[in-house]
């Protein structure tokens, strides 16, 4: 029996019930491995006392220190995150934070192996744990904690040499390892290990009967990602604006919605552009099903998730070549990969919506992505490290 210490500060709770659901899925499927025994230490980062007592921070605050999350045994342990830092002491307090509470856990827990499941501050938190535990550690890639925190001055060095110093090194896609390579990561030392897909849950249904739930009849183009500038939703707005007919239905929160709302209203198509805010990603299936592609426009990307989700539900996609994009759109049944423009992004839409693909054949660009892989293939890896180790 193996015995995994996860560590994700990417990992939903009861305040934010989408955030990191994918490492949530991931790790769930792990833990339910028959030679795996699992502990979930997801940390929350917050600001020193009085910005803590901020009604932007309640949920969080108030938030169980212990609980069974979805079966889970987790751990929430605050850390201080330092306003106006840049994030260049954020390792350094959760280090100091975990050692006790590992500690703790550790004497009826001893852990063969810390699994960090984002990279920063996660990652050179991780390696310092492992130093003073004597475990090997594994750290996981998944996109802005390379493409920002592995670029950012303030904390680059560190995400640097938690990858050169780490026992293995997971990416997302092929386009991450050789991100990650070109900040210095050594490539032997890094493993592609794809995300997965419930099939089941994601799957083809009747499109008439999906668009009419959201009152839509023509065709529908849906965005799913939090509203920040680098997922482009701008992008596709304007680009759909210029679609007559074409409706947008756009998943997801974030600060840009105030941006996106004035854009809606300036190119007039409040009929037809609607944000819907953050949805349930149990509603995701039933949305993704209804839509006739999925489009988002990001600047970076490790691997994204809604890509394969949309695929399993016969929906083809027009993204960006960002990220594993080109490791995704491998047949032109599933989608279009256009530049970053909304002229290209508008005649990759008409393209698909004059003549769709079949959804059993988009469907199957992502029958290579389950969860059943995932897991096998992290099993493989974390027992690989734990064997070189003894």
């Amino acid at each position: 029996m193996l015995r995994v210490l996860t560590l994700s500060t990417l990992f939903p709770d009861a305040s934010r019930p989408n955030f990191g659901v994918f490492v949530e899925r991931q790790t769930s499927g792990l833990a339910a491995h028959p030679d795996i025994d699992l502990r979930l230490v997801a940390p929350v980062g917050l600001p020193p006392w009085p910005l803590s007592r901020h009604a932007h921070y309640a949920a969080l605050s108030a938030l169980p220190e212990r609980e069974t999350w979805k079966g889970l045994a987790t751990c929430r342990p605050r850390f201080t995150t330092l306003p106006g830092t840049a994030g260049r002491f954020h390792a350094r307090a959760l280090t100091k934070r975990l050692i006790p509470l590992l500690t703790q856990i550790r004497r009826d827990f001893a852990f063969d192996v810390i699994d960090a499941e984002f990279f920063f501050p996660d990652g050179p938190a991780a390696v310092a744990l492992g130093q003073h535990f004597g475990v090997p550690v594994s750290i996981k890639a998944r996109g802005a904690d390379i493409h920002h925190w592995g670029t950012t001055s303030a904390t680059s060095a560190q995400v640097v040499t938690a990858g050169q110093t780490a026992n293995g090194v997971l990416a997302v896609s092929q386009a991450m390892r050789a991100d990650m390579i070109a900040l210095g990561i050594p490539a032997e030392r890094i493993r592609v290990h794809h995300t997965g897909v419930d099939l089941d849950r994601f799957a083809p249904r009747d499109r008439s009967v999906g668009k009419a739930r959201y009152g839509v009849t023509g065709p529908l183009v849906v965005s799913v990602g939090a509203l920040i500038p680098r997922k482009g939703h701008d992008v596709v707005i304007d680009a759909v604006a210029s679609l007559p007919g074409t409706t947008l239905l756009i998943a997801g929160e974030g600060p840009a919605r105030a941006a996106l709302e004035s854009q809606i209203a300036t190119r007039g198509v409040d009929d037809r552009v609607r944000l819907l805010g953050a949805i349930p990603h149990g509603d995701l299936p039933g949305l993704l099903a209804a839509a006739d592609l999925m489009a988002l426009a990001s600047a970076s990307e490790g691997l994204a998730n809604a890509w394969v989700e949309a695929l399993a539900c016969g929906t083809p996609i027009v993204i960006t070549g960002a990220g594993g994009a080109m490791e995704v759109v491998t047949d032109a049944a599933y989608g279009q990969i256009a530049d970053r423009t909304p002229p290209a992004f508008a005649a990759a839409i008409a393209a698909l919506l004059a003549d769709p693909p079949p959804p059993a054949a988009v469907r199957t660009g992502a029958a290579r992505f389950t969860w059943a892989a995932n897991t096998a293939a992290l099993v493989d890896h974390l027992s690989q490290l734990v064997s070189l180790r003894r």
